[in-house]
């Protein structure tokens, strides 16, 4: 079904001709609501195979935020406690202020508004933190999310060693301390049970290595994980107890404000809205124009971008039109073969491919035949 709607397009059909090569996989999942608006998915695969490696970049950035807002329901914690991070290992970086949050000091909440908002590299690193390496794990597998590995904070070079420490939070409301929590450590070291090699060549240490780069000790998350989460995220409702993340009621307005934000609608911190245009993070539908989005158009979603690797990973609404679809996307656009040169076809592939795909099923979409019409007043988010 995605081939044949895909092929038709003239922007997609060169990709979808050459799918191997920038290891396309599409998840669609068309929903249709009872007569008591209760969701009903029927998902549509194009090239979906777990065992497919790519690099998942910032899209893991869902689960982090999860994790991170269950752990702080476990110790009876709110997301607007203030936290100072401290450092206790090999370049770890300590936090105490910061002059963007809402009274100068740090956290949960600001940093997973910034994850969203921009996708923001160190307020993942944050999460990742607090959260620590082995639970990022072990509390999706736990959930049965098996197809997943996370290893190592995003754009920083750090060892495995460094990785597996993570630093000591201290919650405070005032003056008053709420919680400590000591350096984490996983005692297990997790990477692929064996090599992954990709390309003909990468750099590293600024110089051209000529072997394919080998990404088993990277981060790892599927297609089928991704939109699992995004799942578990949006419609908790629907899936069996042990699938759910802990959360309190007040979390999820939270969190999908926060998904759906657009980079201006940012309370704290506030954006420059020439680098950052309301599609910054939004690649399907909008990706490939700055201009601005439509209002009735809303895109609950968590993007990734790196070594040529595009993953958009969306839940996309039109409150007018009454249109509801899940869509996840990975494409590589990496023609020379080389891993970490910044030689990548973003701009000349990548995004005009995302940005048609989710226009091409949005446009099937409007005219799908529904039995019975959403009711979609929860999406309209202030």
């Amino acid at each position: 079904m995605i081939d044949s709607l895909l092929r038709a397009s003239p922007v997609c059909a060169p990709v979808l001709a050459d799918a191997e090569r920038h290891e396309l996989q599409v998840l669609y999942t068309q929903i249709d609501r009872g007569a008591g608006n209760q969701p009903r998915f029927t998902r549509h695969r194009y090239r979906v195979e777990p065992d497919a490696y790519f690099y998942p970049a910032s899209a893991i950035k869902l689960a982090g935020a999860l994790l991170a807002l269950e752990k702080l329901n476990r110790l009876g914690l709110s997301r607007d406690e203030a936290v100072h991070i401290d450092s206790a290992y090999s370049r770890q970086t300590s936090v105490h202020q910061d002059s963007t949050a809402p009274g100068g000091r740090p956290t949960i909440a600001h940093y997973i508004r910034k994850l969203f908002a921009v996708s923001d590299n160190d307020a993942y690193n944050r999460l990742y933190e607090f959260v620590g390496q082995q639970h990022m794990n072990e509390g999706l597998w736990d959930k049965g999310y098996d197809d997943a590995r996370l290893t190592h904070r995003l754009a920083v070079a750090r060892s495995a060693e460094e990785n597996r420490r993570t630093n000591p939070f201290t919650f405070y409301r005032g003056d008053q301390v709420l919680h400590r929590q000591p350096m984490l450590v996983n005692p297990h070291t997790w990477r692929a049970p064996g090599p992954i090699p990709k390309g003909t060549g990468h750099i590293r240490g600024g110089e051209l290595i000529e072997a394919p780069k080998d990404f088993s000790g990277s981060n790892y998350m599927s297609v089928e994980v991704l939109q699992d989460l995004l799942v578990a995220a949006l419609f908790p409702e629907t899936l069996p107890i042990h699938r759910r993340f802990a959360l309190r009621a007040e979390d999820y307005p939270f969190l999908h404000r926060a998904m759906s934000m657009l980079p201006q609608e940012c309370p704290h911190p506030t954006y420059d809205p020439e680098t950052y245009y309301d599609s910054y993070v939004k690649f399907l539908l909008f990706g490939d124009s700055k201009a601005p989005m439509p209002a009735n158009v809303r895109i609950f979603n968590k993007v990734g971008l790196a070594y040529g690797y595009m993953v958009d990973n969306a839940y996309i609404v039109d409150l007018e039109a009454n249109v509801e679809f899940l869509l996840t996307a990975v494409l590589l656009v990496n023609d020379n073969g080389i891993f970490n040169d910044g030689v990548y076809e973003y701009d000349e592939v990548g995004f005009p491919f995302l940005a048609e795909l989710g226009r091409v099923i949005y446009e099937y979409e409007l005219q799908r035949e529904r039995p019975h019409a959403p009711d979609l007043t929860q999406w309209r988010l202030d």
